[in-house]
């Protein structure tokens, strides 16, 4: 029988000079990149009416919105609130603690009224454009965990089960991270960007974007290990915090869906 795979990369991609650059801020940055390009190929289609110059303007402010509304949600469920009043300046510590999904996406949005609002367009066709672009982020985030060896899963005996060194024993475990790189990454993807190939009644794209991320992360959950400073919500095995932060979303997706039934569907713009 073959040892598990022991997950043991060094964080740091290279150094410049004082500077160490690591793998999960390049995951950050490839990521911008796809959206920009991807984000870019969708507008010369047609599928927003805008300038190229207005959809920088947009990838700007959500890229602005993922990194501040993720740190500042992290640091508010994630992490002791006591660092308000004892040490605040851990807020931009980024390096130290991490990023919240559910905040992240809480950014893109307000970025997305703020800007739809100045271009006299609809918040949701803003979104419906930016939904299939979010899953490329997510993936490699994903896999940026990974690389760090952080957000394991539980203990297993599966045959792809995988050693973690931070984690507090030796025991093979479900690589999580690894699982939400593919559903939360490439399945979403896949089927938002096939989905949303041609014009879809508003609110299609961005509710079964919501409806997929709250389902995929709700159920990778009961694998993954809960952040040791929360545990479960109630008893010892029941509902972590990123469950709880999915249910809305699982919600919101279904309503979003059942009005996109009698929406419009905005028209291809020229470009």
């Amino acid at each position: 029988m073959s040892q598990p795979y022991v997950v043991d990369f060094d964080p740091v991609a290279f150094q410049l000079g004082p500077i160490q650059v690591h793998w999960y801020g390049l995951m950050y940055l490839l990521g911008f990149f796809f959206v920009a390009v991807l984000g870019e190929y969708r507008r010369r289609r047609g599928r927003l009416p805008v300038s190229r110059d207005a959809l920088g303007d947009l990838l700007f402010y959500g890229m602005l919105g993922v990194i501040v509304g993720g740190r500042v949600w992290y640091m508010l469920f994630y992490a002791d609130i006591d660092w308000i009043w004892t040490a605040p300046q851990t807020l931009f510590k980024v390096w130290d603690g991490g990023m919240s999904f559910h905040g992240g996406l809480l950014g893109v949005l307000a970025a997305g009224w703020w800007w739809s609002h100045r271009q006299k367009l609809h918040f949701f066709d803003t979104i419906d454009f930016v939904a299939p672009l979010v899953p490329i982020g997510l993936g490699l985030g994903r896999l940026g965990n990974f690389i760090n060896g952080e957000l394991w899963g539980k203990p297993s005996d599966v045959s792809w089960a995988m050693i973690f060194p931070q984690a507090p024993d030796r025991l093979p475990r479900h690589p999580s991270q690894l699982y939400e790189m593919l559903l939360e990454g490439v399945v979403m993807f896949v089927v938002l960007w096939l989905v949303s190939l041609k014009p879809r009644p508003r609110y299609l794209v961005s509710g079964l974007f919501a409806l997929l991320y709250g389902c995929f992360r709700f159920a990778v959950e009961f694998v993954r290990v809960p952040d040791p400073q929360l545990g479960y919500l109630f008893g010892t095995q029941w509902v972590t915090m990123g469950q709880m932060q999915s249910l809305p979303l699982i919600a919101i997706g279904l309503v979003l869906l059942a009005l996109s039934r009698r929406a419009p569907t905005l028209p291809l713009a020229s470009v």
